[in-house]
């Protein structure tokens, strides 16, 4: 038996690129959907993209941005979504088709921040960093490892564990479907857009130019 499951990652409250997400996913009779993590941050629209996730059943982690939304002073009229966001766990443990699958928002046990880089500025592999994260790795107990943080789109083995970022739907533009148990990754562009294998916003301003913090977030990822 094939059990499919749509990957999203770093949705930043932008809810038309995930709602393109969930549509293939529903296009593709998934069977399941994950997010790993950072639902707020940059935009503005954190409550209708809550309302999608949470119709879609998809499960999730918190990010980072999640967590700084949580430090924000409280509003009365985000009650939900703070609600929801509270209530997001650190990591996610699932056993699917026999795989112990571990999602995580960076990188384990539970990190938020830093993540796994493994890509150049153009999408290819830092063969380096390879080794590195083959060798961090090397103790965890999961079969597969779903992060996201790092926009940067990969799905790869780094030793004994599988290691999948769907990179972010908002600035990535994808998605990917993961078929367990045989380790298969499908790639979709959002909108009308090609995948941006590895982003950050150095990309849109030049050498000495500082990237605007929206909302006063300094962080990239």
């Amino acid at each position: 038996m094939t059990t499919r499951i749509g990957l999203i990652s770093d949705v930043h409250a932008s809810p038309l690129p995930l709602r393109q997400a969930l549509d293939i996913f529903e296009r593709e009779s998934v069977d399941d959907i994950i997010c790993a993590g950072d639902i707020a941050g940059y935009y503005d629209s954190v409550a209708p993209t809550i309302e999608l996730l949470a119709r879609s059943r998809c499960k999730a982690v918190a990010g980072n941005h999640d967590q700084s939304y949580l430090e924000k002073p409280a509003r009365e009229d985000d009650q939900h979504v703070r609600a929801y966001l509270e209530a997001l766990p650190s990591r996610l443990e699932l056993e699917i088709e026999g795989l112990k699958v571990l999602v995580v928002h960076a990188s384990p046990p539970a990190e938020q921040n830093g993540g796994i880089k493994l890509l150049d500025q153009q999408g290819g592999i830092i063969e380096e960093r390879r080794q590195e994260w083959s060798s961090n790795l090397a103790g965890i107990d999961s079969d597969v490892l779903i992060v996201g943080h790092t926009h940067q789109v990969f799905a790869l083995p780094l030793g004994q564990v599988f290691v999948v970022n769907p990179g972010s739907s908002v600035f990535n533009h994808s998605c990917m479907i993961l078929s367990l148990p045989e380790l298969t990754v499908r790639e979709f562009a959002l909108g009308r857009h090609n995948i941006v294998r590895c982003w950050n916003f150095s990309m849109l301003f030049g050498a000495g130019q500082v990237a605007p913090s929206p909302r006063g977030q300094h962080k990239a990822s």
